[in-house]
């Protein structure tokens, strides 16, 4: 992946290499946490409702033997809980705990703060530009809502 004549990376390098920024402040995040990437990501995606598992297996990205066993080590840390699905008597619903619930809420604060910082750069018309250009990538490509705007930044 070489560079433009005026120094700038192309599009592919930058969305490339913005990916493994951002997956580095995840994962560095999620370790102080005591969380696996997979943990912090699952107890993101539980912080907006319960989800039955396969649905959470389309959202996570994770075939059924991969997220059973995120969530049954997930759940012997104490962090989710599996409850029958009142629409689905064969089903479970898979929700945070009261402990799962906090520990979600300052990983997802801390890693938002760390995210946001790698922007910290750029003018806030640029970010609004970046955000809004990323945005619409996103949305074409139909990616999952993983992980929610935080709140001071809407």
């Amino acid at each position: 992946m070489s560079k433009n004549l005026d120094g700038q990376i192309g599009t592919v390098a930058a969305l490339v290499r913005s990916t493994f920024l951002v997956n580095a402040v995840y994962a560095n995040s999620a370790r102080e946490y005591g969380l696996t990437q997979q943990q912090g990501q699952l107890l993101c995606v539980l912080m907006a409702q319960p989800y039955g598992m396969s649905e959470l297996g389309a959202v996570l990205g994770l075939a059924k033997s991969s997220l059973t066993g995120l969530v049954d080590r997930s759940e012997r840390n104490g962090l989710v809980q599996r409850a029958p699905d009142p629409q689905d008597s064969r089903a479970v619903r898979v929700s945070l705990t009261r402990q799962g619930a906090k520990l979600a809420d300052e990983f997802y604060t801390e890693t938002c703060r760390r995210v946001e910082e790698l922007a910290s750069g750029l003018e806030p018309a640029e970010r609004d530009t970046l955000a809004a250009l990323l945005g619409r990538v996103v949305t074409d490509n139909k990616v999952p809502t993983v992980f929610l705007e935080p709140e001071s930044t809407r």
